[in-house]
């Protein structure tokens, strides 16, 4: 059992070796939390406790496989490793909740063929609420509606409960008679959104004693990773499943505590000592990742925050090379800075892959996706997903259609795609049950037919077969194929979809199938990301955590941008998060950080004057150099 313990230094041995009980491991950037994990519940399993009994949970599936990898590979170095016939449960929140709601959902009216909602999809159902009750979507905005109503979820609020409080307060009360609507239209079409996954959970467990004494039962050991940003539902839900044997594990880090917009509470992690007394405590403080330079740069920034459990990051690492801070006239000669000094790296030997250009505002990105045209330098946009692209997302409304007739979403969506001369009217009045015209009656007929000949592949034929049988049947790959060239494009990706799919072909009918539903609809951003070792990453800051790069530019240091502004609503605690923000941005750079501004920035069409943000002031200046770049004549003329 030693070698579970090897490469580990002491304080990841402690996390490694304990065993009964309530732990709080307070993990820095970079300090090796993920292994220490993996080791941890190896060591269990070496221990005797059999796998099965093991929950882990983390907030992306990236960040769940690449546990899985990790910790599978550690068990099958066990002696007794042949005799594992199942393995530790590690995946998200939310995929939890999926797997919980299909199992047991129906002791709270959830019925198992429930289809899960996109946050498209879920704006739509918002609109439409919205219409029927003849409201004013300019007074009432469905995408505010929809925020409001994820960010109550997320709090475990029902909308009976909300509109009880609203009373009969004008805006509350209109929100609570949209967010009824919603219900009833989620009910009629047996769908949950993203939120329902875990907070009807909460709710089942706490109803339902059976299922409580089950899935506590079912998981002796629990570990909780990012337990910094799990919002009330997901903290509710971890106290619940880990109340009878008390063996939780929670790691986090209040410095990278960024998702308060989400409905994230730092406090949670402060929290747990009063719920779990008795707990051990580990801080892991040896940084793996970045130089000295760069870890002593992020420390100077976070020692200005108040709120949070001080730690001391150090690194056995080189002092490395100097920070880069460039001052630009506007975004434009920011842009051509950072594709220049990316030129040179790429020109010295680094892969393109190994670059990140971190940004504040999804707004920032266009500037530099040109400036990377202009200069043929590759790059990839995170946050742009295979699976939210139309001609996917038709596909995956053809199989939750033929699973579920009630979901209307998906109907609504795939009746005329591709045409078959249904329209609007006769497809209103069929849902109303009225008499159709014979021609009209015989379509729907053969869609009907369509959808139930979907369904019987779904429970007879692996994954792939079934996305090639929708493509065929459907009517998708002729009618794109003898589309133009952006329908050529769309078969490209359906036929992708297809490769795709082979993924799931290990998984017996229809749980295939399922699971690629499923984890299409919880799929992140980072998940989304392409492997493609030629491009230059460009990302938001909050779509960056957890991941790290040798080379990263942090762009647009501007007061009102990085800090953000906002709305107006300045606070302390907000104040903050946005330095949380940026400590999770410089502690993305392992070798080399390029940190930039521009004096004059152009927003919403008009130029303003900008101040330097205040995080450069905490960095000390032995720590940075100025760097100098010229325009080209060309770029001279373009700026001015």
């Amino acid at each position: 059992m030693n070698f579970l313990l090897e490469g580990l230094n002491e304080a990841q041995k402690r996390v490694a070796l304990h065993k009964e009980g309530p732990l709080l491991v307070l993990a820095g950037a970079g300090s090796g939390k993920t292994k220490s994990i993996s080791h941890r519940i190896a060591y269990l399993v070496g221990q005797g406790a059999p796998p099965e009994k093991i929950l882990a949970i983390t907030f992306t599936n990236k960040a769940a496989n690449e546990m899985k990898e990790r910790i599978l590979g550690l068990l099958d170095k066990l002696p007794n490793a042949k005799d594992f016939a199942k393995h530790p449960f590690i995946s998200t929140f939310h995929t939890l909740g999926v797997y919980i709601l299909r199992k047991s959902g129906d002791k709270i009216g959830i019925p198992k063929n429930f289809s899960i909602l996109d946050k498209d999809d879920s704006l739509d159902a918002v609109k439409t609420a919205i219409k029927e009750l003849n409201i004013d979507p300019k007074q009432f905005q469905p995408s505010k509606m929809q925020s409001i109503i994820s960010r109550e979820k997320g709090d475990l609020m029902d909308s009976e409960t909300y509109a009880n409080e609203a009373g009969s307060d004008f805006y509350p009360s209109v929100i609570a008679k949209i967010w009824n609507k919603y219900e009833e239209l989620l009910k009629a079409q047996k769908s949950l959104d993203f939120d329902d996954l875990v907070s009807k959970v909460v709710f089942l467990l706490k109803k339902d004693e059976a299922a409580r004494n089950y899935y506590q039962n079912l998981w002796e050991y629990i570990l909780i990773d990012e337990y910094q940003d799990t919002n009330k539902s997901q903290y509710e839900l971890s106290k619940l499943l880990s109340a009878k044997h008390k063996n939780i594990c929670a790691i986090g880090d209040m410095d990278q505590s960024i998702y308060a917009f989400r409905g994230a509470d730092f406090r949670n992690i402060i929290n747990f000592e009063r719920d779990f007394p008795g707990l051990v405590s580990v801080v892991l403080e040896e940084n793996y990742r970045s130089t000295q330079n760069i870890l002593e740069a992020a420390a100077k920034v976070i020692e200005k925050n108040k709120i949070r459990k001080a730690k001391d990051l150090y690194t056995k690492n080189a002092r490395g090379a100097e920070i880069s801070l460039f001052e630009a006239i506007g975004e434009l000669e920011e842009a051509e800075f950072v594709v220049h000094k990316t030129k040179e790296l790429l020109a010295g030997g680094c892969r393109p892959s190994d670059i990140a250009v971190l940004f504040r505002a999804n707004f920032q990105s266009r500037v530099f996706e040109e400036t990377c045209l202009k200069h043929n330098v590759p790059y990839q946009m995170l946050g742009t997903q295979f699976y939210s692209r139309k001609e996917v997302k038709d596909v995956f409304a053809y199989l939750r259609a033929a699973t579920n007739k009630d979901d209307l979403t998906s109907l609504k969506r795939i009746i005329n795609v591709p045409p078959r001369g249904i329209g609007k009217v006769s497809f209103l009045n069929k849902l109303a049950g009225k008499e159709l015209p014979a021609a009209a009656k015989n379509k729907f007929e053969q869609f009907t037919d369509l959808l139930d000949s979907i369904n019987k592949a779904i429970l007879s034929q692996k994954t792939s077969a079934v996305i090639a049988f929708v493509l065929k049947n459907a009517g998708l790959e002729e009618f794109l194929e003898n589309g133009d060239s952006e329908d050529k494009e769309r078969l490209e990706n359906l036929r992708e979809l297809v490769s795709i799919a082979t993924r799931y072909d290990y998984l017996a009918p229809p749980e295939g199938t399922d699971k690629m539903l499923t984890d299409a609809v919880l799929m992140s951003a980072q998940d989304a990301m392409e492997k493609k070792e030629n491009s230059v990453r460009l990302m938001t800051v909050h779509a960056a955590k957890g991941l790290e790069f040798k080379n990263v530019f942090i762009v647009g240091l501007e007061e009102g941008l990085f800090p953000h502004s906002g709305f107006g609503d300045r606070n302390k605690e907000r104040d903050e998060e946005e330095r949380r923000l940026f400590y999770v941005a410089v502690t993305r750079a392992k070798e080399k950080l390029f940190l930039s501004f521009s004096v004059i920035r152009t927003i919403y069409g008009n130029k303003q004057m900008n101040m330097p943000s205040r995080f450069l002031s905490d960095i000390p200046d032995h720590l940075y150099k100025m760097e100098e770049f010229k325009f080209q004549p060309e770029d001279v003329i373009r700026y001015e």
